[in-house]
């Protein structure tokens, strides 16, 4: 029901827009539009509605059931996807802030980055990633089928191309987008290191002493050096650029994460059990005859938790 406010609400956000954003950032109301044309909310902008419409939705929810490394860890404190995202979307918004880009937008793309990601983390998406290709189809890769999931939730072309290539070798369209694609590795990389100081596997005098030295002794001052060159870098450069020393530093310090936690020979046990678990789903449902789409769906779709179940119930 239109109102006063709802009527004058398009107009007022216009007029604030051009006068607190940079010209570099995406106006919320010169979006590209969406798939399915659709009539636009009286009281939130395209981005903020698209934000609404990924945390209202199913794969945004089960994203709480899906782990980051650790397969259903025992523990209240370790990270799951849902955490990563809103742990990414947080940094995302401060970048945008102080860049005077648009936060809406920004969260929005955070929000949805990982909305297709399978369950076990890095192993569940190389498990389906290779038993696609074993049968000579398209491999699995997680932005795409959060795009997927985007699109079907009909978001604005804007929040889909950010969440297609949040990873990838493709640039996103919007500085927005650039910016959710470096925070999630900014995030990520620093709560895992957490998590694996957690669960045993890695001690502080582990960590790579020169990359340390640069970025920060702990996970808050590291994402704080991080953030701050992020946006003086970027201000500078009317790019989202991190500097040198510190891009550097963050992509050595990734390397050793995968190196020895995402990849490493102490998570192997865990990386085989959740290859199995996919693996035995996927062969169980190809021999029912499901088609292979409607497989890869549903698979990417599991919780941790529910793929073991289901997985322990066909043996």
């Amino acid at each position: 029901m239109a109102g006063s406010v709802s009527d004058a609400f398009e107009t007022r956000t216009r007029e604030l827009e051009e006068t607190s954003l940079s010209a570099l950032a995406v106006r919320s109301y010169e979006t590209r539009g969406r798939d399915r044309p659709e009539e636009e909310c009286g009281l939130r902008t395209p981005f903020q509605r698209d934000r609404d419409r990924i945390l209202h939705s199913k794969p945004f929810r089960r994203l709480k059931g899906k782990t980051q490394v650790f397969i259903d860890p025992a523990g209240d404190h370790y990270r799951t996807r849902m955490t990563h995202t809103l742990e990414t979307t947080g940094i995302a918004r401060v970048v945008a802030r102080g860049l005077r880009l648009n936060e809406d937008l920004a969260e929005a793309i955070g929000l949805g980055h990982d909305i297709g990601h399978p369950p076990f983390g890095h192993s569940g998406e190389a498990a389906l990633d290779e038993l696609q290709r074993e049968r000579g189809l398209e491999g699995f890769r997680h932005n795409e089928n959060s795009a997927r999931l985007a699109r079907e939730l009909n978001l604005t072309h804007e929040v889909v191309d950010g969440i297609l290539t949040h990873t990838g070798d493709v640039e996103p369209e919007t500085l927005e987008g650039k910016i959710v694609r470096i925070v999630d590795r900014v995030a990520y990389i620093n709560h895992d290191i957490d998590d694996a100081i957690r669960y045993g596997l890695l001690v502080e005098s582990d960590l790579p002493r020169v990359e340390i030295d640069v970025l920060g002794a702990t996970g808050a001052a590291r994402i704080d050096t991080l953030v701050h060159d992020l946006v003086e870098t970027s201000e500078a450069a009317g790019d989202i650029l991190q500097s040198d020393e510190i891009g550097e530093a963050m992509l050595s310090l990734r390397e050793f994460m995968f190196e020895r936690v995402y990849l490493g020979p102490s998570t192997a046990p865990e990386h085989e059990r959740a290859r199995a678990a996919v693996r035995r789903i996927y062969e169980h449902l190809e021999h029912r005859g499901d088609d292979p789409d409607e497989i890869v769906s549903f698979v990417a779709g599991m919780t941790d938790r529910f793929a073991l179940s289901y997985a322990a119930g066909l043996e």
